[in-house]
């Protein structure tokens, strides 16, 4: 197991869902982008580092049933599978560190809401995005949210890189064209504000 999964399973093992800062009752930015990408309920779907985000919840009730969610705590999964219960079943359930995983199929919409900018070397952010290529269809819709630029600088203890769409365009190259950009603040559970950048491309070629 790496640091970073140890890092991980601690937090999801030893905290309880609505006490970390990223906790979303309702994921109502994503689901917008990914409505904007005009998935059908037929569309696969990967949430990037997804943990025990209650996204997969929200895409289940509106009908989609090509989803899988990537994570490499096994903590975190479970947390939502337990959550789902049966329902669970309905989805592809993945424990792996992105940088290092293999793409078993592509995919038409790639989610990450706050995995990217966990990655701060550049030999770990060209790993991803390699992964990215591999993973998503020509024509298909990469969503990735990160810090804003005014955003904090670390998160669970952990240093972050804060993006832009412009930052992550240049990281993402001539095969990707940024289609959408937003700014969302989101509310921790105690009330802290912190500022988050939506980007959205699609892979031209």
């Amino acid at each position: 197991m790496t640091d970073r999964q140890t890092h991980w399973d601690t937090v999801y093992g030893t905290k309880g869902e609505r006490d970390v800062s990223w906790f979303q009752d309702d994921p109502a930015p994503s689901l917008a982008l990914i409505a904007l990408t005009g998935a059908t309920a037929a569309s696969a779907i990967v949430d990037i580092g997804g943990g025990a985000s209650r996204l997969v919840d929200a895409l289940l009730a509106r009908g989609h049933r090509a989803l899988t969610v990537l994570d490499l705590s096994s903590a975190a999964l479970a947390t939502a599978q337990a959550r789902l219960g049966e329902a669970a079943g309905r989805v592809n359930w993945i424990v792996a560190d992105v940088t290092a995983w293999q793409p078993p199929a592509t995919y038409d919409v790639w989610h990450d809401r706050a995995a990217f900018h966990f990655l701060t070397a550049p030999a770990e952010q060209a790993a991803y995005l390699a992964r990215l290529k591999q993973a998503l269809k020509v024509g298909g819709h990469a969503i990735i949210g990160t810090f804003a630029l005014d955003g904090p600088e670390k998160c669970s203890g952990l240093p972050v890189t804060r993006h832009s769409t412009d930052s992550l365009a240049t990281l993402l190259g001539p095969a990707f064209t940024p289609v959408d950009s937003r700014r969302h603040q989101h509310a921790t559970p105690w009330q802290s504000v912190q500022n988050f950048q939506f980007s959205t491309f699609v892979r031209v070629h």
